[in-house]
């Protein structure tokens, strides 16, 4: 049996060099798939399923926590819309009222500055008429020593007396 086995091992190892594989198929090759076939039985119930049931439900949680985001950011996008839609015609009321306040106040304005134009034109024109009456009534009240003052004048300018 020796000898069987050194020829075996030399012919297995000639071929092995040459490519070939030399499998043997006995008992315990049907005694490994046995309990590989029993592992399989025992673990697919222990650890394989609960396993696999414990990745689909991460998988589950997590596409349900991607919903949950998809459905909040759509919720914030429209809430965002709709804060920017208020926002918008708030500024345009702030706007219209700005500057209907602009233009009352611009008018305001007009008249005040018309009304002070007004009382000081009439201010300037009553000081005026004073101030010509006062010139009238001055011009009245020297028209007869006119002609002595003149005397006078000429006089002190020329050194002597002047007659007329």
């Amino acid at each position: 049996m020796i000898a069987t086995l050194s020829v075996t091992s030399e012919h297995a190892f000639v071929r092995a060099a040459e490519g070939g594989v030399n499998l043997d198929f006995d008992a315990t090759m049907l005694v490994q798939v046995g309990f590989i076939i029993v592992l399989w039985l025992v673990l697919k119930p222990v650890l394989f399923d609960p396993m696999i049931k414990l990745f689909s439900e991460r998988e589950e949680r997590i596409e349900g926590a991607i919903k949950r985001a998809r459905k909040i950011d759509e919720k914030s996008a429209a809430k965002k819309g709709e804060y920017d839609s208020l926002m918008a015609k708030a500024r345009a009321e702030g706007n219209a009222e700005r500057d209907r306040l602009r233009a009352l106040a611009l008018k305001r304005e007009s008249d005040l500055l018309a009304q002070v134009r007004g009382e000081t034109q009439e201010r300037v024109d009553a000081a005026r008429a004073e101030t010509d009456a006062e010139l009238a009534a001055a011009r009245a009240a020297l028209q007869p020593t006119t002609r002595d003052l003149a005397r006078q004048v000429a006089a002190r300018v020329l050194g002597r007396e002047v007659s007329g």
